[in-house]
């Protein structure tokens, strides 16, 4: 009998997971189906096409190497930034670091428009920064710092890092060695989630980058949402496909990357 219940259990519970699953990707399966299909109103008995995925390469491939390149350049700074950042606040536990802590979370609570505003206010007028993808690229890291501090410091806080870092100054390993060689290979697997999200928020940003980009300066979400308003939904549904197969194996190459270093002993 406990067997048959914990079998009833197991299938509901599996059979409910799968409709909230199909609810969730069936809008997305239907935009993706759209822009292959040869006339959207027609239906799928029109045909199936690329020719939409051909036009929105030739009208948005700029927008999409200008996603990666601001991607990339974004992971990198939070890098630079926010490993060291956690580093001293994993360091040094207090009620200054918990402020500092909870300071560096505020663009996460701001609306994006608020902060790209503030931005503009700032920094606006300095140079030609208004007009380059740089100006974009500030608003990303802003925003998406947080997440790599928090992943980075959870990791940094759940190890015994002053031990390990005692251990090591005792066998004569200096503050660059023991940071490079002791603390980040422990906390790889916080780099590496936190790599994660910062790619994918920086890719798909939208609200802060909307009021931060100019026509020369446009995003792939940017370029998606302008796609949707002023062309065919074909089109528009066609830059939802090139955008999965995009951001899609990025992400499955990180989390294998994850899973790769937790099973590692």
């Amino acid at each position: 009998m406990t067997l048959s219940r914990r079998g009833l259990s197991f299938w509901a519970q599996l059979v409910f997971t799968l409709l909230v699953c199909a609810l969730l990707m069936a809008p997305v399966a239907m935009s993706m189906l759209a822009g292959v299909t040869a006339n959207y109103f027609v239906g799928i008995k029109s045909g199936l096409t690329l020719r939409w995925v051909e036009e929105v390469w030739r009208l948005y491939a700029d927008t999409i190497f200008l996603s990666l390149r601001i991607a990339f350049a974004c992971l990198g700074c939070t890098l630079l930034l926010g490993v060291p950042a956690a580093y001293a606040l994993a360091r040094r536990q207090g009620a200054v670091a918990r402020a500092v802590e909870e300071l560096l979370m505020m663009p996460v609570a701001v609306p994006g428009l608020a902060t790209a505003l503030a931005l503009i206010v700032t920094y606006g007028g300095v140079g030609d920064l208004r007009r380059s993808w740089l100006f974009i690229l500030i608003g990303h890291v802003l925003f998406t710092l947080p997440f790599m501090v928090r992943a980075v410091l959870a990791v940094m806080t759940s190890i015994d890092l002053k031990t390990l870092e005692e251990g090591a100054a005792s066998l004569g390993a200096g503050f660059a060695r023991r940071f490079f060689s002791v603390v980040l290979p422990n906390c790889r697997s916080g780099i590496l989630a936190g790599s994660l999200m910062v790619l994918t928020l920086s890719v798909g940003e939208f609200n802060l980058t909307w009021l931060l980009h100019t026509p020369m300066t446009k995003t792939l979400p940017v370029g998606l949402a302008d796609s949707y308003a002023s062309l065919r939904i074909e089109i528009g549904s066609a830059y939802t496909l090139v955008f999965f197969i995009m951001i899609v194996p990025s992400l499955i190459l990180l989390q294998w990357l994850a899973r790769h270093d937790r099973s590692a002993p």
